[in-house]
């Protein structure tokens, strides 16, 4: 499975919902041959991952069943794989029916937001593959993740949920290398706590895995700016990738990659990391 190497920089993610009821772009890709040139464009602005979801997330979002999301995800994953051959490909589920048929297909990740609570037959598909694994801070399902949204010190609990949920995806057999932390920002958390966690990310860091950040068009961005479009919300995603990338993320997951690129790289720039050292 490909991965990438970690420590040395922030990574770029692009975002490809399949779905008709993303939060921001929904049915924006409605054929094979749509998500083929968003794929091509993505990887050519700079995208380091494509990650391909069939199932909508959003707050509020009705699940669809896993043969449903199958049907959306699969053919279009198949057409990437084949037209780039060399591109890193996540695959955004929580089914495990869905994740084991999108690795035979090609996907190299697999990116669950429940963090196998939903399906925990997932985890025996993460570990028997041996694939990198997206672990992400989760509460409850879309459909009410915001009468979740109750902390009495957020960074703290996101850590201690994020540890326990970490213990028990290794007790299903995955590998701690295998495993990307995701604090979940906009998941079950209002927009001061996800303004909180985007400002103590380092936190997080210091327990040794990845970290991926996903800050992109979302709602508390909407918020601070009094901006109701997501797609709106560029320069706003743009000053939250900018703190990621100062706090130590290595992946950030954003719609609007070649823009994202650039701030990554300013970024970069102006908050440099440590050079690494020789183990």
């Amino acid at each position: 499975m490909r991965t990438l190497r970690w420590g040395a920089c922030t990574h770029v993610m692009g975002v490809m919902n399949l779905t008709p009821d993303s939060f921001s772009d929904g049915g924006a890709l409605a054929s094979i041959a749509d998500a083929c040139r968003t794929a091509g464009r993505q990887l050519q602005q700079g995208a380091a991952v494509l990650d391909l979801g069939g199932q909508s997330t959003r707050p509020g979002a009705v699940e669809v069943t896993a043969a449903e999301e199958a049907t959306r995800l699969l053919p279009a994953l198949r057409a990437v794989r084949t037209r780039f051959p060399e591109a890193i490909l996540s695959v955004d589920t929580f089914h495990a029916a869905v994740a084991e048929a999108a690795l035979d297909v090609g996907a190299d990740w697999i990116n669950d937001v429940t963090g196998g609570k939903r399906d925990p037959a997932i985890l025996d598909c993460v570990r028997t593959n041996g694939c990198p694994y997206v672990l992400m801070h989760h509460r409850a399902p879309s459909s009410v993740m915001n009468q979740h949204a109750h902390y009495t010190d957020v960074v703290r609990e996101v850590h201690e949920e994020l540890l326990f949920a970490t213990e028990r995806v290794i007790k299903a057999g995955v590998k701690q290398n295998q495993i990307i932390w995701d604090p979940g920002i906009g998941f079950a958390k209002t927009t001061d706590q996800s303004l909180a966690l985007m400002r103590h990310l380092s936190t997080l860091k210091r327990e040794g895995f990845p970290l991926l950040v996903g800050p992109s068009r979302k709602r508390f961005i909407g918020d601070v700016l009094n901006q109701p479009r997501p797609k709106a919300r560029i320069w706003g995603t743009a000053a939250a990738v900018c703190l990621a990338v100062a706090e130590g993320a290595d992946i950030v997951r954003v719609h609007d990659v070649g823009a994202m690129v650039a701030t990554v790289k300013m970024a970069e720039a102006l908050w440099p990391r440590a050079p690494q050292t020789a183990a």
